[in-house]
């Protein structure tokens, strides 16, 4: 049998109550039986500068450490101003610093998000794609999950209640496996001279 895929799912805001919060731990619960998905806060994190890169702080260090020790990512991202919220660009850049250290390269990740909007962040979801592209991350495409009017689609203890869209997630997470499996089995048959 094969090691369970570990997942390390990363929520894109920090308000305790926030819709991708509970997104990301409904997606806990619909996680594929060969897989886990555990989470890292992003609170603590400082403001990204050069000259700190190098002698990162320790959250820096807890969150590139626990990147790289993941088979897998999932980002669920609300959307601020049409793009990615500033805290998840913010750690995103500290762990792809500095410039030949980052722990995101190579690693297969799927994205998804909640929004009390009618395009369920849409728009972040791209622009997070698009950031993909320099981290050299390889991107679950299909399913998208994007969660619109989210207030009508979690209750009150935010759980996720639409079955459509737990379908969805879970089909995200199965696919989020498969290729991680795939990429891990390329990289195994791989000659080590190659």
């Amino acid at each position: 049998m094969n090691q369970p895929i570990r997942i390390l799912g990363i929520a894109g805001s920090l308000r305790r109550k926030s819709y991708n919060r509970a997104a990301l731990r409904a997606a806990q619960q619909l996680a594929p039986e060969d897989a886990v998905i555990d989470s890292f806060e992003l609170d603590g994190i400082p403001v990204f500068s050069e000259d700190d890169e190098r002698q990162p702080p320790p959250k820096v260090v807890e969150f590139k450490k626990r990147i790289r020790e993941a088979d897998a990512i999932l980002f669920v991202t609300p959307e601020y101003n049409y793009s990615i919220p500033g805290v998840l660009k913010n750690a995103i850049d500290w762990a792809s610093r500095p410039y030949g250290d980052s722990a995101w390269t190579d690693k297969p990740a799927a994205i998804m998000g909640a929004s009390v909007g009618t395009l369920g962040t849409a728009r972040a979801q791209y622009h997070l794609r698009q950031v993909f592209v320099f981290l050299n991350v390889h991107a679950i495409n299909q399913p998208e999950v994007m969660i619109a009017n989210a207030a009508q689609n979690f209750d009150a203890e935010g759980n996720l209640t639409n079955e459509t869209t737990k379908n969805l997630i879970r089909q995200l997470l199965t696919n989020l496996v498969a290729r991680t499996r795939d990429l891990q089995q390329a990289k195994s048959a791989k000659p080590a001279n190659a």
